[in-house]
């Protein structure tokens, strides 16, 4: 592809990875025609058809994916060789692709970034939200240095340090026949539903580990994709859960009590570890090496439920 500048690739990826020609056209202030133009140029190097249209979309073909991921890798290179001589020529004014577990992102992660860029003010963040399985991706796309997610990934190509243990509270509607005590066991909800996280998240995982440690299976009620969405449904009296208490925005955090009770599990061990993850093996850029061992040094080891 020698006549094939970076801009078109960055337009193939987008459009690659769902976006329409029409939304694409409109970012990059191009008519529509001449994206389409762009797009059948990089067809015709290519020498195969990389889309097929379905609908009003545009899909990849079984040709159109292989040539993606090496547009993905070469982008990537580039962006790092960017950002590599950004860094050398000033290393404090790095930027710093970091992704996160959402409900980390009202009190884990404000006060950490904001304490690095006290001592770093010209550091940048670019800062994704994802459940575990995009948490992995964004590790394995590139698009991310640093992941801060709950449990260790256990994939291989992954390194992975417990940073702290958050503790799980049984929490039970404010009606509830335990709501009245300060802690219970596992065991004394095995007939009630529970409200869950969907699959994918390690809150749900955790979940069914747990209750089957108590010696039941969860009977599941409620499915949902945020912690706070799973504690207004408690509260409501559709359910019970297993669910950290909410933080305040302060390192270390402090939890902040919710009106639901919240019980404290006596007969397992009802917690979850949280950690930091980057891809094993690679040295990662000075900005974001400093980050790392930042977020490693300020860390508790435990929160205090």
């Amino acid at each position: 592809m020698d006549d094939m500048d970076l801009h078109v690739l960055r337009l193939f990826q987008e459009v690659a990875r769902g976006a329409t020609v029409t939304d694409t056209a409109a970012r990059a202030r191009l008519t529509q025609p001449a994206l389409s133009r762009a797009l059948h140029r990089i067809e015709r190097e290519a020498g195969a058809a990389l889309f097929q249209r379905a609908g009003r979309a545009l899909r990849l073909t079984p040709a159109g994916h292989a040539f993606a991921a090496h547009v993905d890798a070469i982008l990537e290179r580039y962006d790092e060789g960017l950002r590599a001589v950004a860094e050398a020529v000033d290393p404090e004014a790095g930027v710093i692709p970091l992704a996160f577990l959402h409900t980390f992102g009202t009190w884990l992660v404000p006060p950490v970034v904001s304490s690095f860029r006290a001592a770093h003010p010209r550091t940048r963040f670019e800062l994704r939200q994802h459940g575990e399985e995009g948490l992995v991706r964004e590790l394995l796309d590139g698009t991310a240095d640093l992941v801060l997610t709950s449990g260790d990934p256990g994939d291989p190509l992954i390194s992975w340090v417990r940073l702290l243990e958050e503790p799980l509270l049984l929490a039970v509607p404010p009606r509830h026949r335990l709501a009245r005590r300060k802690q219970a066991r596992l065991a004394d909800v095995a007939e009630e539903e529970f409200i869950v996280l969907r699959p994918g998240y390690a809150l749900r995982e955790t979940t069914v580990r747990l209750c089957a440690q108590a010696g039941f299976t969860p009977r599941i009620g409620f499915e949902g994709e945020e912690v706070e969405t799973l504690r207004g449904l408690v509260t409501a009296g559709l359910g019970v859960a297993l669910l950290p208490l909410p933080h305040t925005a302060t390192f270390p955090p402090e939890p902040a009590q919710p009106a639901t009770p919240h019980l404290r599990v006596t007969d397992v061990s009802s917690a979850r570890d949280i950690g930091l993850a980057q891809l094993a093996g690679r040295d990662l850029p000075p900005a974001t090496a400093r980050f790392r061992e930042h977020v490693l040094a300020t860390a508790p080891r435990t929160l205090p439920a």
